[in-house]
């Protein structure tokens, strides 16, 4: 065996596809876009301004056997104080002797730029795949969240990792019947501090005119939970070209106060995830299809981004994105919602689904290991 830096376009290839060929008969893994993972490798990629990283692919002869990103986040470093490196898109066979590899790569790595932590896994921001899948395999993984079998944590564990921090997910399920306390509470809300929703004729013209506003409400929202990194322009830029792709103005909810200011949000997606399952994550023909009708008639939605203004957050302004919330549970045709990850210790919003029929169903892990 021998593991080699990424650098050609074989060795490129070799390691955006090694996923989609481990997984190819799962019918819970989700590919992340074949296009945005080769972008990884590209020198304006927008992350390249606050980070330093490396990837690698293990052989065994000719065959592909393992993968990893190293990442130095300065930005996050800087924030947090901290000399870390971040595990990033880890997966291999079910080998320890293939993990260890790996993980001792990222580990040298790491020491030769002077970190002193390894952490992970965890991208380049919180806007990207993150923590490792150690209950609810046999799920459905979301886009927006990465899938990896039950023996990586095994593999992690054996090699010194211990936990800093886990992420809950869980499924909401629609009610007969609208909450009337709630929605009460929701419009006294709305009407004592003179708040209401925008409203815009198109995607376009909503994001045009909030979308800056609402990532700035985002990152205030964001800004001291776990290993949040700040924007820069390229991610904003970048972010809003993505919402102009998959934005649905019928499941984005943004409070305004008197100002126009936002105060709260709660941007939800149609889950995309079954519509690029058997295309390995390319925008085929086909795929686009079942992207046009997931996204036209969504029988599963995404949690993507939630916060409240901390200045309105005991002002009872949280009761508006859970009545927001039963208005979408009523939809015609709708399963259910997904939450994505949720920190555990972030009981503000945990307590959101306690108001919901809900099952927690995924736990999500980012380990430490000194180096």
């Amino acid at each position: 065996m021998n593991i080699r830096p990424v650098r050609t376009r074989k060795e490129i290839k070799d390691f955006i596809e090694f996923p989609l060929k481990l997984y190819k008969n799962n019918p819970y893994f989700v590919p992340c876009l074949y296009g945005d993972e080769k972008a990884m490798f590209k020198k304006d990629y927008l992350y390249r301004d606050q980070a330093e990283y490396e990837s690698w692919v293990v052989y065994d002869g000719k065959k592909v056997v393992g993968r990893v990103t190293a990442i130095l986040q300065l930005a996050s470093n800087a924030k947090w104080k901290q000399k870390r490196v971040r595990l990033n898109r880890f997966d291999c066979i079910d080998s320890q002797e293939v993990a260890d590899l790996l993980l001792s790569t990222v580990e040298a790595w790491a020491k030769e730029k002077g970190m002193e932590e390894v952490v992970g896994p965890l991208g380049f921001s919180d806007m990207e795949r993150e923590g490792l899948l150690i209950e609810g395999f046999d799920y459905l993984n979301t886009f927006e969240e990465q899938y990896n079998a039950p023996y990586y944590q095994t593999l992690i564990e054996n090699h010194g990792y211990v936990k800093e921090i886990d992420w809950l997910e869980h499924r909401i399920f629609p009610k007969k019947e609208r909450d009337p306390r709630m929605h009460r509470i929701a419009e006294g809300v709305m009407k004592r501090y003179h708040l209401h929703f925008a409203t815009a004729k198109s995607k376009k013209a909503f994001i045009k005119r909030y979308g800056n506003e609402l990532l700035g409400l985002c990152e205030k929202t964001y800004e001291n939970l776990y290993m949040t990194v700040p924007f820069t322009d390229n991610i904003k830029k970048n972010l809003i070209k993505s919402f102009l792709l998959i934005i649905d103005l019928r499941f984005v909810a943004l409070v305004l106060n008197e100002e126009e200011k936002p105060v709260c949000f709660g941007l939800m997606f149609p889950s995309i995830g079954e519509a690029i399952q058997k295309s390995g994550g390319r925008l085929t023909l086909p795929t686009l299809i079942r992207l046009l009708k997931a996204i036209k008639k969504p029988t599963k939605i995404d949690f993507a981004l939630i916060g409240v203004d901390p200045f309105y957050v005991n002002m009872g302004v949280p009761a508006i994105l859970f009545d927001k919330v039963q208005e979408y549970l009523a939809m015609d045709g709708l399963q259910y919602f997904e939450t994505n990850l949720n920190l555990e210790n972030n009981q503000s919003i945990l307590n959101m689904w306690k108001n919901f029929d809900n099952i927690q169903h995924k736990r999500r892990r980012s380990y430490i290991k000194k180096v």
